[in-house]
Order: structure tokens, then sequence, then C-alpha cells
């Protein structure tokens, strides 16, 4: 029996090995490669050399007024869009469980922006927020409608392109919601929904004590996933604000990451590797609070 056992854990690990490469390869060595990167202060990537190891680089960072304004804006646009989406996504999935008839074509509408290149959208907020010589733009016009001013929502006050920020990443985040959301619906077990019929339960009773605690590691996992993506959020300001970031104030912390590397202020790596270990601290700190959550809340 021991041969035996010790056969299949051989082969157990023999599967395992291209997966155990895969991850070693590209995921631990960079950032075991980042984090040394983080105390080597002025590194130079040309020369592979460095003036001193410490803790410079972070304490240049957390004074940096780039990197907390990207901090900022990071934090509003998770708090904004998760939540936000989350309850849209789980709303439109209910209520796409409850439509017989055109059910598929409603469901391909709502994941179109899915698959809808990320820079295409953001062209088309553009076009409608943008306000030019020319033109207010259609929000604008809309808005004019019903008494309120022109507002220059790309180019004008902090607020205003918040919400433009906020409005597109909830837009480009509710179709996969949506479609895992609806999935999960139709594996819950119908037969509760039955017994609570017959028991003549109210539709707002079964959902909140039958529907969501049997999505709730659904919901759980797009929460998790939600908030590592706005945290890493970086494509949907370029697409609304171009590349210089800083000037528009809508830089977020994976764009300053890059700025120091590539941009404008760029050649600085140990500056960039300090800021990537900060922001893969902040993820992996608020990760283990949900999963700490989660464990009350969540039912397996």
């Amino acid at each position: 029996m021991s041969c035996a056992m010790e056969k299949q854990n051989r082969k157990a690990w023999l599967y395992l090995l291209p997966a155990i490469l895969f991850l070693g390869i590209f995921m631990v060595y960079p950032l075991l490669d980042v984090l040394i990167y983080s105390f080597e202060e002025s590194y130079n990537f040309a020369s592979q050399t460095y003036t001193d190891v410490g803790l410079y680089n972070f304490d240049y960072i957390l004074h940096d007024p780039y990197f907390m304004q990207a901090v900022k804006n990071t934090f509003i646009l998770v708090l904004i869009t998760v939540p936000i989406s989350t309850a849209l996504a789980l709303l439109i999935s209910v209520g796409l469980s409850s439509i017989q008839k055109l059910r598929n074509l409603y469901q391909t509408i709502y994941f179109l922006p899915y698959v809808t290149n990320t820079l295409a959208v953001g062209l088309v907020f553009m076009i409608l927020f943008k306000k030019t010589p020319y033109t207010d733009g259609l929000v604008n016009l809309m808005l004019s409608w019903f008494g309120g001013g022109g507002i220059d929502f790309i180019g004008g006050p902090y607020w205003a392109k918040m919400f433009v920020l906020s409005f597109y990443t909830i837009w480009v985040v509710l179709p996969f919601k949506i479609l895992i959301l609806t999935s999960a619906l139709a594996s819950v077990n119908r037969d509760y929904y039955n017994a609570a019929k017959v028991d003549g339960t109210t539709r707002t009773r079964i959902f909140f004590r039958i529907t969501l605690p049997m999505i709730s590691p659904t919901i759980f996992y797009l929460v998790i996933t939600g908030f590592i993506g706005a945290f890493k959020a970086y494509s949907d300001a370029v697409a609304l604000f171009g590349t210089n970031l800083n000037a528009a104030e809508m830089n977020t912390i994976v764009g300053y990451i890059y700025d120091m590397l590539y941009g404008d202020s760029g050649g600085y790596p140990s500056y960039a590797s300090a800021a990537a270990i900060i922001l893969f601290v902040i993820v992996l700190t608020i990760t283990c609070i949900n999963l700490l959550i989660s464990k009350k809340n969540v039912h397996y």
C-alpha cells in the first residue's frame, strides 16, 4: 500500500509541476524581484547598480502628492463601484431569471459591453460627456431639458470627472457580474422555492431567506474580485482622460506605477516597485478582511 501511495504522490506532483513552474516563474519570482527593487535606492536598469538599501523609496512615495492623489482616487473608485455594480448586477440578474420570453436576447444585450474594446467604450463616453466649443455633449443636452447647466465632465471639476469614471467602470464590469449571478440563480434548487410558496412565503422573504444565502458564495467571489479589479484600475481612466492622468488629477495607483516606469516621469523602477508593494499590501489586507467577514455571512 505504501509503495502505491508513494507512486500516486509522485504522479500528483508530476501533474502539478507545470502549474508550479508557471506560478513560480511568472508570479513568485517577479514579486520577490519587485520586493528587492523596492529597497534598493536609485536603482538603474542599464548599469544594474544602486546607491543604498533602505526605506527611502517608501518614504518618498508616501510623501509624493501624486501618489496620495492616486490612492485617494483608487479608494473612492473602489468604494463607489464595487457595491453599486454588485447590487445592480444582482437586481438585473433576478429580473432576467424571472423573464421567460426573450431571456437569451436580454442576456446577450447586457453582456455586449464586456466584449467591447475598453478604449472604444471610453471614446463613446467621452462623446457623451465631453464639453467642446461646438457641443456640450448628449448628457448636458439632456440635463438642459430639466433646467440644468452645462458641466464639463471630462475637463471640469473633480467630482464630475470622478462621477464619469465611476459610471464608466460600473458599466464595464456589470456584464460579467450579471453573467455569473444569472448562472448562480439558475443553479438554486427549485424545491426550496416550491416549498416556500406552499407555505405562503412572500417574495421578499424568499429572496432574503433562500436566494441570497444560496448564492452568497458567488456574491462573495464577485466582491473579492471586484475589489481586486478596482484597485488595479488604469485603462478606464486612460480611456476617458488620456495618458497624462496626473494633470487631470485622475491617476490611479497602477497608473502611478506605470508613470514611474515608462511615463513622463519614468525611469524610476525603485519608486515604482515601492508603490507596487504598497498596492500589494493594501489588496492583501482588504482581501483578508473580506475573508474574515465571509465566515459569518457566506453559506457554503
